[in-house]
Order: C-alpha cells, then structure tokens, then sequence
C-alpha cells in the first residue's frame, strides 16, 4: 500500500484527517457488505449509553462484513501476516462524526485478536476461519456460538457511493467507537472512496447475529480492495 497516495486522496471526507500519525495501515480484499434492516429498538438495547443508533428513513441496520486482511502494517515496521476477519456492526453518530459500532470481529490471528482488544478496546475473537478462491469466494468462520458460511462475488460494475444514499449511509464512515471503563473512545479511519459492486451470495450459515435477522435477503455488495489507515483510539 502507497500511504502517501491514501493521505492525499481527502476530498471525499466528511470532516478533516484527525492529527497526530496514523499508527496502523492494512488493505482489505474481497470485501462482502451484507446489511439487514431490523428496528432501532432491538439493536439501541445492546449498545450501551450513550451510543445512538443511526436510522436511514427509519430504519436501523446491521451488517455482516466478511474479508481477508493483507499487509497489516504497524508504523514504521514490516508488514504481518495476512489473516481473515469478519465483523457484525451497525452505525452511530457522535460528536456529528458518523461512525461505526462493532457487536463482534472475529480474525484468524490470535496475535490481532489480542493487539486488538488490548489498544482498541473492541470485541475481538479468535475464530477458526478458511477463505477459498474459485469463480466465487468461499468464506467459513466459526467459533462457539457464532459460525458463518458462505458463497460471494460481485455481479456488476464498481462505482463510488453517492452522498444522501442507503450505500453511502452503510459504508463512507470514518471513525469507529468503542467503549471502555464507562468512556466511550473513538478511532478515527481513513481510505479512499469505497469501489462498491452489486453482489450475489449464498449465506449456508449464519449465526453471526446478536439479534434475530428479519426473513428478506440482505442488502448486498462487495469491494475488491480498500486501503486503510487507522489512528491509535481517543476519549471522547
């Protein structure tokens, strides 16, 4: 990943680059967003105070987003192993900062899975997690209590989010919020536009959920690749 090139592609942004250096960069490849609506009020009870629930028209909504981590790299050292993650999330504001909130990340690295809870404060779990490329991508995850399997790829062309619209909503966010010690600690994210692409997918399992998903097919899209960079977490 060229950072500098990440860095200057800022017109996209909601508000300014945070200050300071980032500390983490990583890409993100072969991406599935796959988001259900489901009530505010079943999700506002599982997120502590004072974390909101974002609605767009009303509506909450969770996502299940399965990928594969490449070149995660610390600043200023080499990257790491590649390993795959997968996270169950849905969105809140603060601070007028549109941001995400994390019910659960499984990885395949334990030393991720620790790197993670220790600095970012966040629900990480080690999973035993398999990812397979043919014409489709094939994703397994399981842990106890929460197992994922499936078939994705893209159907369509790749085109950039447009403000104001249900992808835009889900996806252009650049911060995530933990909480911790009764604070709430905000990071703050940084890539370019996502490249998002209509997908298809075959979900065999799924119990990723921390509340029972409504019986529609989600909302589906894939990203090839995202280059990210990530700031170290701050007390709001």
């Amino acid at each position: 990943m060229d950072s500098q090139r990440v860095l200057a592609a800022v017109g996209h942004r909601p508000w300014s680059l945070p200050g300071g250096p980032w500390v983490m960069a990583q890409s993100w490849v072969d991406l599935l967003f796959a988001h259900w609506p489901v009530a505010v009020e079943q999700l506002q009870r599982l997120v502590p105070e004072p974390i909101p629930i974002d609605t767009f028209d009303g509506t909450a909504w969770l996502g299940i987003t399965p990928f594969e981590v490449v070149e995660p790299r610390p600043r200023g050292l080499p990257p790491l192993p590649r390993f795959p993650e997968l996270n169950v999330r849905t969105y809140t504001t603060l601070g007028g900062k549109p941001g995400i909130w994390f019910f659960s990340l499984d990885a395949g690295s334990l030393a991720a899975v620790w790197g993670a809870r220790l600095t970012y404060r966040l629900p990480y779990f080690r999973a035993q997690m398999a990812i397979a490329r043919e014409s489709a991508i094939r994703y397994r995850s399981a842990r106890t209590g929460a197992r994922f399997a499936g078939t994705y790829a893209p159907v369509g062309p790749a085109r950039i989010p447009v403000p104001g619209t249900l992808e835009h909503f889900l996806t252009e966010r650049y911060c995530l919020y933990t909480r911790f010690g009764g604070r709430v600690l905000r990071a703050e994210i940084h890539h370019p536009p996502w490249p998002l692409q209509p997908a298809a997918a075959t979900l065999e399992e799924n119990t990723m959920a921390p509340v029972a998903l409504p019986a529609v097919e989600p909302l589906l899209h894939f990203a090839r690749r995202q280059d990210v960079l990530i700031w170290p977490p701050r007390r709001l």
